[in-house]
């Protein structure tokens, strides 16, 4: 854990509640996102969303300021202190869950959520700093494993509960759901967390230093290579969630199905990434990415022969789906990690950097091929194919031509 504290500094959190508070506030973001699949449709129709397709801005605009924001987050994080903009963040989440309450038009409900989004970035990049600040190494490793853990239950929950919401009130009821967690997590924060980092070790804001870390960051082959190929993957998964309540509430009409559907999804991306870390030791990170891209690849291509010819069933698509996210949960975790492998020594403004590219790539792309949804998943899986394409060319970029080899940065790990 941390050195001794300096005066005024209050002492670590315990392991246990450390990795609690990670996991909450890492929720937030698959909270806010799939907790309201299942009430799409219905908010279109009463605030008059122009078209089918416009409803999937609700998610777009948050993810798309959730993205943007994380560049400027970092500085203020290592200024200000890793308590309070976090708290101010929790704030905003609150805030921004009762504007989208009282929204009384969908322009005025998606700039509710794109403000919301922004707050949410800061929760991120600041939770992450309080681990870095209390554990590194192996301890900061198992600390984020063991929230990663416990925070995949929320994408794999949410639609779900956000269906029994449904159930008993209007959609509405969803945003105070969400407002009600962040001012919970606010008071658990506000109460129990300390201020990790110490007076001594904050950081002036000079923009210098913090656009010359930037810099550094994009002309690395390796971090931004991988950084963009993890995106182009996640772009796939964005337009997915994007577009899922109209494939499984229109095209295969599953009805209360519906959170049941995507939760096995979500359980098979789950599933890669907690055995990845078994995987990974034996294989490398470059065999299982570059092995995942090629399935992922493959299982597209076939998947979109099979739909445009042969024609496209419910469990067709279940299938080819959970083959396809279990290949997502092998690379965004991999790539991240060699992204990050060259930029030990400006982690806080390289963690801000990948988070920018990634959120704000997968937000822009995979929202494109969602609102390609014609009525049929054909889209949907050739955006599939075609990111994961365009990902294996960065890819060989990357490693000009040389794929499968591992370095020792593999076996290191």
């Amino acid at each position: 854990m941390s050195d001794k504290p300096e005066p005024g500094q209050r002492t670590a959190l315990s392991f246990p509640e450390l990795v609690a508070i990670t996991a909450a506030v890492m929720a937030l973001n698959a909270l806010a996102i799939d907790i309201m699949l299942p009430a799409l449709g219905t908010i279109g129709d009463e605030l008059g969303a122009a078209r089918d397709n416009d409803r999937q801005l609700i998610i777009v605009v948050y993810v798309l300021g959730n993205g943007i924001a994380q560049l400027f987050f970092g500085p203020l994080v290592d200024r200000f202190g890793r308590k309070r903009v976090l708290m101010w963040s929790l704030g905003g989440y609150v805030l921004g869950s009762l504007l989208s309450v009282v929204a009384s038009s969908f322009s005025l409900l998606l700039a509710a959520r794109a403000f919301q989004g922004v707050t949410t970035a800061a929760a991120r990049v600041a939770a992450i700093a309080v681990v870095r600040d209390q554990c590194s190494g192996r301890r900061m490793a198992q600390v984020m494993s063991l929230a990663i853990t416990i925070f995949m239950a929320a994408p794999i929950l949410a639609p779900g509960f956000g269906q029994l919401i449904l159930f008993a009130g209007p959609w509405r009821a969803i945003f105070l759901a969400l407002l009600l967690y962040g001012l919970v997590l606010a008071l658990w924060v506000g109460w129990r967390l300390p201020e990790t980092l110490a007076p001594s070790q904050r950081k002036a804001l000079r923009a210098g230093p913090i656009i010359g870390a930037y810099m550094e960051f994009v002309r690395n082959r390796m971090a931004i290579g991988y950084t963009l190929a993890s995106a182009l993957c996640f772009s796939a998964l964005f337009s997915y969630i994007s577009a899922s309540e109209q494939l499984f509430l229109e095209l295969f009409e599953i009805g209360e199905a519906f959170a049941l559907a995507f939760a096995a999804l979500a359980a098979a991306l789950g599933a890669a990434t907690l055995i990845n870390a078994r995987l990974v030791s034996r294989f490398g990170m470059r065999r299982l990415t570059h092995g995942a891209l090629l399935v992922f690849i493959i299982v597209n291509l076939m998947h979109l022969a099979i739909a445009t010819t042969t024609g496209e069933t419910f469990v067709i698509f279940m299938t080819f789906m959970s083959v396809s996210f279990f290949c997502m949960g092998l690379i965004g975790p991999n790539s991240t990690a060699m992204a990050m492998e060259p930029m030990g020594h400006i982690a806080g403004s390289a963690a801000a950097a990948n988070g920018f590219a990634g959120t704000t790539l997968a937000g822009f792309l995979g929202g494109l091929v969602a609102r390609s949804y014609d009525g049929t998943a054909a889209p949907i899986i050739q955006g599939f194919a075609v990111l994961g394409f365009a990902a294996f060319a960065v890819v060989l970029w990357t490693e000009k031509g040389r794929l499968f080899q591992p370095h020792e940065q593999d076996d290191a790990t």
